[in-house]
């Protein structure tokens, strides 16, 4: 980064810029205030939501976007805690009809221990996704053959198993 222009530091996925590196998620935090803050801390301009264990629809229970605001943060949907293909698609459906978002990672595990992708369903779920429109940031293994496979098929973005989550985490962009 410039510090004398910080400006100038931009990354572009998907049509998108953004200056901040740093994707916040939706997990491990105490409640949606304490997510939130952390966010704005932390200047986050992307929060991933884990669409299993957020609340983006029950008026009755706290919800996600009553404090992560939508038009201040970029919401990342994505399919943490999918095994399937079929899982992955239908949780980003359902994402894309409850929030108008097209923007989404992919995520399907492998198995509960290691939390390693199933690079095989993985790539199926995303040639579905990209035919129904998607713009797709893939988890993946850190196999470069899946990783061009992945960036041939369409994927946005792709994030290797080997890199770094979290904090300083790196998605490459074709």
């Amino acid at each position: 980064m410039n510090p004398s222009n910080p400006a100038k530091d931009t990354w572009t996925v998907a049509g998108r810029t953004f200056t901040s590196r740093l994707i916040v998620g939706t997990g491990k935090y105490k409640d949606y205030a304490q997510n939130a803050a952390a966010a704005e801390a932390a200047g986050a301009e992307i929060v991933t939501v884990a669409l299993r264990r957020v609340n983006l629809s029950d008026p009755n229970q706290p919800m996600l976007v009553d404090y992560v605001k939508p038009d201040r943060f970029t919401f990342l949907p994505n399919t943490a805690g999918c095994f399937t293909g079929e899982d992955a698609v239908r949780t980003l459906r359902l994402a894309r009809e409850a929030g108008g978002w097209d923007l989404v990672k992919l995520e399907v595990l492998s198995d509960t221990k290691h939390l390693l992708p199933d690079m095989e369903e993985t790539l199926r779920a995303l040639k579905l996704l990209i035919a129904e429109g998607f713009q797709v940031m893939v988890y993946c293994s850190d196999d470069p053959v899946y990783a061009r496979k992945l960036e041939d098929a369409g994927a946005a973005a792709i994030m290797p198993a080997a890199a770094r989550s979290g904090p300083g985490g790196v998605f490459r962009t074709p």
